[in-house]
């Protein structure tokens, strides 16, 4: 499957180790890495210009409330099912 289109921006919710362990290299320039409770407390400065915000964690369950959140601010946001691996399998450069 081919990499999500340009207008779409991953939101990246996992810890520094867990993006160590797991990076998204051929996704880097367009992932912000944000913390879910940047996103519940509203300091996430994330815009609309973003585009579709694709928000990703390790299993795809922090993601669904995160992109809920994000919604209810008046974002275009998406949970991704599955998580990082399913992203990385689905998106895979093969």
């Amino acid at each position: 499957m081919p990499l999500p289109a340009p207008e779409v921006t991953l939101i990246d919710l996992r810890s520094a180790d867990l993006r160590a362990a797991a990076p998204l290299p051929a996704l880097s320039n367009r992932v912000v890495v944000v913390s879910l409770g940047e996103i519940e407390e509203g300091q996430h400065a994330l815009t609309p210009d973003l585009g579709l915000l694709l928000v990703i964690c390790e299993r795809g369950i922090r993601s669904t409330l995160a992109a809920r959140m994000l919604r209810a601010d008046g974002l275009n946001a998406a949970a991704y099912g599955g998580g990082v691996p399913a992203l990385l399998r689905d998106f895979s450069e093969d």
